[in-house]
């Protein structure tokens, strides 16, 4: 048997296939969708996943606003940001930033960039991600395709 023959195909930036999908956050746990949509930006669900490579697909999230929470992190769970002044810690619940302007917007992300890898890969995948709390959304002209997202694991 010639094991010269076979190779090993490794994606690139140019022949990596990305599609646009549609996901809908309607009564989604949090942790789990945002786990499933970083799986998605990464490509970990194509045969050709290269771990070094932006492979992965665009991901729309429509209906934002109804993504939930399990137990009492909705009201428990504290986010952290600094101002950059002394003593500017800031500390806001999920219900304190959702009836912000961005605020599941800032939800999401923040889920979602915990779960990709840190480094210049991580920064450019976030920003496949784009996130509507309606039902509508600008990517038409992409032609996105809807997919249900409780049937990736």
């Amino acid at each position: 048997m010639n094991t010269l023959s076979y190779k090993t195909i490794s994606v690139n930036k140019e022949t990596a296939k990305k599609e646009w999908v549609v996901i809908d956050a309607t009564d989604q746990i949090v942790g789990r969708l945002c786990s499933k949509v970083a799986k998605l930006l990464r490509g970990k669900y194509k045969p050709t996943f290269t771990p070094h490579v932006d492979c992965g697909d665009n991901v729309i999230i429509i209906n934002a606003k109804k993504v939930r929470f399990t137990g009492n992190k909705e009201t428990d769970k504290l986010y952290t940001r600094y101002t950059g002044y002394p003593g500017g810690q800031r500390f806001e619940t999920p219900a304190k930033l959702r009836q912000k302007k961005d605020g599941v917007d800032r939800i999401l992300r923040h889920a979602v960039k915990g779960m990709l890898p840190k480094g210049p890969l991580g920064r450019s995948l976030l920003d496949n991600l784009y996130i509507y709390e309606g039902t509508e959304h600008d990517h038409e002209a992409q032609k996105p395709k809807a997919i249900d997202i409780n049937q990736y694991k």
